[in-house]
């Protein structure tokens, strides 16, 4: 009798023992539950300021036609972005002759490598402060460090904001907003352009293409300049090549684009030696 009591015993203990087991299990299933506070966002990089807050215009560009003359190319430029040139002068004082010309002159009236890629009209090298995204490029050094903006609209906010926040420039916003020859020479004495004959370049781009116009416009003046005959057209027919060039830094040179010299010259690629002759215009056989 005494052995069934003890047995008795024995499988309850075991009994309660087994429960407290279930018990423990399902508690510490709840504990590997997933949490919320354990997901962690991860903040975004600091992104360029593209869009200040001052409004910018929406640029409608109509695209370059296949087999369209330099000349024009240069008048669809103008047609493209006369407008934002404008409204760029109004708010930040900097005449729309010298930023389109400057525009025309740097991107090949929007032909050049660089502007295709990245939307670049002014050659503006990422420098320091800038966080936003860049494209490299053959300049004066291999595989320089350019700016990349989503629409050319924001290449010329940059232009704007990159000549009145440099203290070198200051001295540029004592010129007259119409006086684009003071401007031009400016900007070369400033240190915007190492090209000796930058100025007369500008200069010209502008009295071809009557530029000073659009100043005018915005000045509320009625234009009373007269547009000189160009006379100016380089005799210049090859080029041989020398240290340190690179296609790109003949095309500025010359005003043309990079594909306008392979093109001329039978070139597949970027390639080139010192002492080679490139032709400067299309040589008929």
């Amino acid at each position: 009798m005494l052995r069934k009591i003890i047995t008795l015993l024995f499988i309850s203990v075991l009994l309660l023992g087994s429960c407290k087991s279930k018990k423990k299990v399902v508690t510490t299933s709840k504990k590997h539950s997933p949490k919320k506070e354990r997901v962690v966002h991860h903040q975004p990089k600091d992104t360029p300021k593209e869009n200040p807050k001052e409004k910018v215009n929406e640029s409608k560009v109509k695209p370059i036609p296949k087999n369209a003359s330099y000349t024009e190319v240069v008048a669809l430029y103008i047609s493209n972005y006369n407008g934002i040139a404008k409204e760029e002068m109004v708010q930040y004082g900097i005449p729309a002759s010298i930023t389109l010309a400057q525009g025309i002159l740097e991107s090949g009236a929007g032909r050049a490598e660089l502007s295709k890629k990245s939307n670049n009209h002014f050659g503006i090298k990422c420098h320091k402060e800038w966080t936003g995204d860049r494209v490299y490029h053959d300049d004066d050094e291999l595989q320089e460090c350019f700016r990349k903006y989503k629409d050319p609209k924001y290449s010329f906010r940059d232009h704007s904001l990159f000549l009145t926040q440099r203290s070198r420039y200051q001295d540029l916003f004592k010129f007259k907003k119409d006086d684009y020859k003071s401007w031009a020479k400016g900007l070369r004495k400033a240190g915007y352009a190492t090209d000796p004959k930058y100025p007369e370049k500008l200069i010209s781009i502008i009295e071809k293409n009557e530029l000073y116009k659009f100043d005018d416009a915005v000045l509320g003046k009625k234009s009373k300049r007269v547009k000189k005959k160009d006379d100016s057209k380089s005799k210049l027919k090859s080029y041989t090549v020398k240290k340190g060039d690179t296609l790109y830094s003949i095309s500025r040179l010359f005003n043309i684009t990079v594909d306008a010299l392979k093109k001329y010259n039978g070139l597949n690629s970027n390639a080139i030696s010192i002492g080679q002759k490139l032709n400067l215009e299309l040589v008929k056989n």
